[in-house]
């Protein structure tokens, strides 16, 4: 299984990677979550601690292994440089193991659009390309608010685009542009989940403005998940049983992917 995450940012996207990563981790898959957000905090929804947190070092920043790899000085402009990358091992020797889900966090590097870039957007998109298209291990990406570490060839391996979305305008507009933008690279499986719902006017409002898309679950405001977040705790350790049934429920209906 091959999931992309994405919404507006704080709809609560890193949440949902982390609860489906754990959950499928305690199945005995082999899962590598893959924080494409610029904005990392993947990590801190999976439990992990400051100290752990601090060995963390985004592929985007890793100078030495961008320019083994590339052929190329990181920050200079107008070089030459490789644009197939060797990667396939970066997963392995980079990755952060945490209950049983390998964490790779990727960092900003500029990777839209269809040039060149710069070299550590040349190698991010080459590792996408082979942890999507290669690798067989469960893959859950928690995107940014888009689909820019995608493309027309690694949007085959992706089985679907989960949107994360809230009972707000600007997280339904940005729903619509990342199906716009799937649309365009070939993604055809896009569902919905809709998060933080108060009342049965939010949930009204979230299916009324996506109605010719699929909400396979609809999932309460938690007290439990921002006190977790507060504190440090894993999500999936703070979720009371009817919320966790609820992301049970979530991986019931991908399995059939």
């Amino acid at each position: 299984m091959k999931l992309a995450i994405s919404g507006k940012g704080g709809v609560g996207k890193s949440t949902v990677s982390a609860v489906l990563s754990l959950l499928l981790a305690r199945q005995g898959r082999r899962v590598l979550a893959l924080d494409c957000d610029s904005d990392a905090n993947l990590a801190g929804a999976l439990g992990m601690s400051d100290k752990e947190q601090s060995r963390i070092v985004p592929v985007s920043e890793q100078a030495a292994l961008i320019e083994e790899r590339t052929g190329a000085k990181v920050k200079r402009y107008g070089q030459m440089f490789k644009l197939n990358p060797e990667v396939s091992d970066i997963a392995d020797d980079y990755a952060l193991k945490h209950k049983g889900v390998d964490l790779l966090v990727l960092g900003a590097a500029d990777t839209g659009g269809g040039g060149c870039g710069c070299p550590e957007g040349v190698l991010i998109r080459a590792l996408v390309t082979d942890l999507i298209l290669y690798k067989d291990e469960t893959l859950i990406m928690d995107m940014e608010a888009g689909v820019e570490h995608l493309g027309r060839a690694t949007s085959r391996g992706v089985d679907a685009m989960l949107v994360v979305v809230e009972p707000g305008q600007n997280s339904i507009d940005c729903a619509r542009r990342v199906i716009r933008m799937s649309k365009q690279i070939g993604i055809k499986d896009i569902r919905f989940i809709a998060n933080k719902v108060t009342d049965a006017e939010d949930e009204a409002f979230i299916k009324s403005s996506l109605e010719n898309y699929e909400i396979i679950e609809v999932l309460p405001y938690s007290y439990e998940i921002r006190k977790a977040d507060r504190t440090g705790k894993s999500i999936i350790d703070a979720l009371p049983p009817e919320l966790l049934s609820k992301f049970e429920n979530i991986l019931a209906k991908l399995e059939v992917l």
